[in-house]
């Protein structure tokens, strides 16, 4: 690497738009009604709340599909409307499960890839709040490689015939589609030869099992395609350009506010158990977090700029997905340093049920949207290291 040469990363610094103060109101005035009496603990989930019920109300107010045209039930605002709108949700802690994957990442990614039936098809349940979607890309003994991919689709005179298994499928068992990565063909390099589908999870050939998590909950699930037929206009873009696809996608899913407010309901509770006059230990470890809370969300604004142009910013979506999975993780810790009290799900204390629930979760926060490994090697990659 040159040191003399610029980094290649891109982050400007980006200030949201004096008019989506008016938005942001609007959606606090809209939680603070819609989510009040949702338990702290049950709000810890974050973005792994699932409530079709409420995901419905978003989009009847207009906050699905919100970057999107009109001809696909969008609403043609701009992407740093969507990220106050996103912000505020997670902020509070809403139940947004049900349509997150498909509102941040799958209808994007139709939009720019899609054939325009595929558009018609699903893009307006998803801005309705009505139509879900889970991710197809790891797959058993995989990891995060994703160029290691297995699952293979065989284009015959009916369709694609797939056969293979796909692993840590969040709320398949739930959703509508799937938007999945397969192998179509060979190349000299493992990432050639890949394709993305649209995969209706209702086809025969397909089953998903749930996978229950520490915690007790199910929302990751495997999904076994058992020579599962797929249409022939299942595919999506250009068979063999699936890589280029899906690094696009994965800069949807690794740079937005969810990769560093995972926590914040708990650093809520530790904000509300210090006081307003907290002892010098705990002022000092409050203004960290909050120092750090304040770089990551200007590097995750300034990703979504980038976005709002049409560009790829895979690299700097990357370092914010990487440095913001530490700071998520390190919350519970804090809080334990911070008032010795050990988490606990029974507690009368909403701090200690919160803290209980993150403990358990924390560690999964590196590895969901590629693992710390994989994502400093592309960081690697990009600084010229590797």
């Amino acid at each position: 690497m040159n040191l003399a040469q610029p980094l290649p990363f891109t982050f400007n610094l980006a200030t949201l738009p004096a008019e989506t103060n008016r938005l942001r109101t609007e959606v606090r005035d809209f939680l603070a009604r819609e989510i009040e009496a949702i338990p702290f603990e049950k709000r810890a989930q974050s973005w792994s709340g699932f409530d079709p019920a409420f995901s419905r109300k978003l989009g009847e107010r207009g906050w699905l599909g919100l970057t999107w045209p009109k001809q696909y039930g969008g609403h043609e605002r701009t992407a740093l409307e969507r990220y106050v709108v996103v912000e505020e949700l997670l902020a509070a802690g809403a139940p947004v499960a049900a349509h997150w994957i498909a509102d941040r990442q799958s209808g994007p990614l139709l939009l720019k890839f899609g054939t325009e039936d595929q558009r018609q098809r699903v893009l307006p349940g998803i801005a309705r709040g009505e139509t879900f979607f889970a991710i197809g890309m790891s797959e058993p003994d995989s990891g995060s490689d994703l160029a290691s991919v297995r699952t293979r689709a065989v284009r015959t005179n009916e369709g694609w015939r797939v056969t293979g298994t796909k692993l840590w499928s969040s709320w398949a068992h739930k959703s509508h589609y799937m938007i999945a990565v397969f192998r179509t063909g060979e190349g000299a390099q493992r990432q050639a030869g890949l394709s993305q589908f649209l995969v209706d999870l209702s086809l025969p050939g397909i089953r998903i099992r749930p996978i229950t998590d520490l915690t007790g909950h199910e929302h990751f699930n495997e999904v076994v395609f058992d020579d599962a037929l797929l249409p022939e206009d299942a595919l999506i873009g250009t068979e063999g350009d699936g890589w280029s696809q899906v690094t696009a996608e994965l800069a949807y899913e690794r740079s937005g506010p969810e990769r560093f407010l995972s926590s914040m309901m708990l650093v809520r509770q530790i904000v509300e158990a210090a006081g307003p006059e907290p002892r010098e230990r705990t002022a000092i470890a409050i203004g960290r977090m909050a120092a750090r809370l304040h770089a990551l969300r200007n590097l995750s604004i300034s990703v979504a700029t980038q976005l709002q142009r049409g560009e790829n910013p895979a690299l700097e979506a990357s370092l914010v997905k990487d440095v913001g999975a530490i700071f998520e993780q390190e919350i519970p810790d804090i809080a334990h340093d911070l008032f010795g009290q050990e988490p606990s799900a029974a507690s009368t204390e909403a701090l200690l049920r919160v803290q209980h629930y993150l403990t358990q979760t924390a560690p999964s926060f590196s590895l969901r949207g590629g693992t710390r490994e994989i994502l400093r090697g592309i960081i690697a990659r990009g600084l010229g290291l590797r």
